[in-house]
């Protein structure tokens, strides 16, 4: 039989990085239901939809003037409480000092004492009045809690708000940090886990379409239990997200680095076969030959497999046209086949 034509690629050796490569979900690392706590008109809103605010930026602001008018009524109760107290408590030391003498009745003494105490108790409830007031004053100013991008504005000035109403004002969601959610099949949880126990694992996360390098992270949690209907487990990476890049609700191509494969021999994953002993590669020798070799393989790295047994880096193997090949055939070297198998 003539020389079958044939398509080669050689092995090669090279450091590669054993990863698991999943979809991923992007998720906010916190993410706020901004609600006012007292009641009141809408007066002013100080940002826009899809700012990015800062913690303790003030965002909104209800009506203060009732909640200042309750507080000033709050204050005037303590003073003239206080001031009744005061004399109550003159008249206290007053009744001891004539019941030490003995010229004043013990009956005095205890009506003066049981009356400063009643002041000095309500003088101390006022006080939890004006500090109370002066609270609900303070939530008149609804301020961010977080550093964070908002979201649809539910109010508008004028509006009548509600204290905790079913409805959120806004959403504040904190992008920096940010986590991307996965997940593994339960196979891959012993591994990972040893991988966990040597070094701070590294996720990176590539949104599709997009130009440049993926962002980097690193793996931050593994759920406590695996889906029983799924047979998976869910993992997050922690990404800093400097630039911003990573949005809340996407879906991202999520790659987690489990180890480095230092000198591993790779080889086209087009180059093996299955025969009725296992994985083989056909070897092309000096004497342009094909010769069956047994392989055992490792992880599939893109259109490449790492040879873990079988194959030396530099070796030539034959990656279309095995269809025509026998032990010990020889070949030619084509640089592409035509889909009949016909050299070109």
């Amino acid at each position: 039989m003539p020389p079958a034509p044939v398509l080669v690629a050689k092995a090669v050796r090279r450091t590669v990085p054993l990863e698991i490569k999943e979809i991923g979900t992007v998720e906010a690392y916190a993410s706020i239901a901004v609600k006012a706590r007292v009641e009141g008109n809408l007066v002013a809103i100080h940002f826009k939809e899809g700012d990015y605010v800062r913690k303790g930026q003030p965002l909104f602001t209800i009506d203060p003037r009732p909640y200042r008018a309750a507080l000033s009524q709050a204050e005037a109760n303590l003073a003239a409480d206080r001031a009744k107290a005061t004399q109550a408590h003159a008249d206290e030391e007053r009744y001891k000092f004539l019941l030490q003498e003995e010229v004043g009745s013990r009956q005095q003494f205890d009506q003066a004492y049981a009356t400063s105490a009643s002041l000095a108790a309500a003088a101390a409830a006022d006080q939890a009045a004006v500090e109370s007031a002066q609270l609900n004053l303070d939530y008149t100013e609804i301020r961010s809690p977080i550093d964070g991008r908002t979201g649809s504005l539910q109010n508008h000035v004028g509006d009548l708000i509600k204290a905790d109403a079913d409805t959120a004002m806004v959403t504040i969601d904190q992008v920096q940090p940010i986590y991307v959610d996965f997940s593994i099949p339960e196979s891959a949880l012993a591994e990972v886990r040893a991988a966990m126990e040597m070094r701070r694992l590294a996720v990176d996360a590539e949104i599709p379409g997009a130009h440049g390098s993926p962002e980097r992270g690193v793996l931050a949690f593994i759920d406590n239990t695996v889906d029983k209907t799924t047979g998976t487990i869910a993992l997050k990476g922690l990404f800093q997200n400097e630039k911003r890049s990573l949005w809340p609700g996407e879906f991202v191509n999520a790659t987690l680095v489990l180890r480095e494969l230092d000198n591993a021999v790779l080889a086209p994953t087009a180059a093996l076969q299955t025969g009725q002993h296992g994985v083989f590669v056909y070897v092309i020798d000096p004497d342009l030959k094909a010769i069956p070799r047994p392989v055992a393989t490792g992880p599939q790295l893109g259109d490449d497999t790492v040879i873990e047994h079988g194959l030396a880096g530099g070796e030539t193997v034959v990656t279309d046209g095995q269809i025509r090949l026998m032990p010990g055939a020889k070949v030619r070297i084509k640089q592409s086949l035509d889909a009949s198998g016909k050299t070109q």
